[in-house]
């Protein structure tokens, strides 16, 4: 089984106690053509084990070259990012990839589901290179699709299925393998009103539950739903700071029209 190289992987003293997600002094540049682009300069953020924060800006503004760093699926040109103690900044693709599977769920936009394959399938992919039997796998998955909802459609496929249900299978899956943080980029974008709100009444349960999600949007009314917004802008933060009046999803649920789903 692959592990993490032991000189990524800081003690509690090392790491300075920097919670879960420690950004320190990071840019990154893009070399295009005879342009170099500089996506991000200089970002410091520090984000605790159990929050629920909401990346925000325009496009262009480094937002989402951010988030790819926080989901080691890029890297940094300068600076560090210390996941719950690692130095991602010294780990190969192995060892990153490794990270990505037992530590982070993602959560896309497109959903990102197979579409020849059932919700209870679709759940359990991430548990293939996890190293457990069938019968564990399923059985995760089973105990995932529970409890975002879907407790009687794990063999439906993508297209039996509404835009929201879509999008649970894949809440499901980011969560199969008890990861320590979800990272969900736009995951309302393709949905109604209403059911942007039931996505974000999971999310916000799951949080209470004590999972970090950092959630990338555009839209105000669903950054109410996070504990903290961060507004990034040419490539810095411009704004971070606690959401003062949440919104509580269920209780706004309350208030809307019901919808078929």
């Amino acid at each position: 089984m692959a592990t993490l190289p032991q000189s990524a992987v800081k003690t509690p003293a090392e790491a300075g106690d920097r919670g879960l997600i420690q950004i320190d002094d990071v840019h990154k540049y893009y070399d295009l053509g005879e342009t170099k682009v500089h996506a991000l300069r200089g970002v410091n953020l520090r984000i605790e084990r159990g929050e629920f924060v909401a990346i925000m800006g325009a496009s262009g503004s480094g937002k989402s070259t951010f988030m790819n760093i926080l989901g080691c699926l890029d890297r940094p040109s300068s600076g560090s990012y210390l996941l719950d103690g690692t130095d991602t900044s010294q780990l190969d693709k192995r060892a990153l990839a490794l990270i990505r599977n037992r530590q982070m769920g993602f959560v896309f936009q497109g959903f990102n589901l197979l579409a020849r394959t059932t919700a209870l399938e679709n759940t359990e992919l991430p548990t293939l290179y996890a190293h457990m039997s069938k019968a564990e796998s399923r059985e995760r998955a089973l105990r995932m699709l529970e409890k975002v909802g879907l407790a009687g459609r794990t063999g439906h496929f993508p297209s039996q299925m509404s835009g929201g249900q879509q999008q649970r299978v894949a809440i499901a899956r980011a969560l199969v393998n008890s990861p320590s943080i979800v990272l969900a980029d736009e995951p309302t974008g393709n949905l109604d009103s209403r059911t942007s709100v039931e996505i974000m009444a999971i999310f916000q349960e799951l949080n209470e539950q004590g999972l970090t999600i950092v959630l990338v949007t555009h839209e105000h009314d669903v950054a109410q739903f996070s504990k903290r917004v961060i507004v990034f802008r040419d490539g810095k933060v411009t704004k971070d700071e606690p959401v003062e009046k949440r919104a509580r999803a269920t209780e706004v649920l309350q208030s809307m029209p019901t919808l078929e789903d």
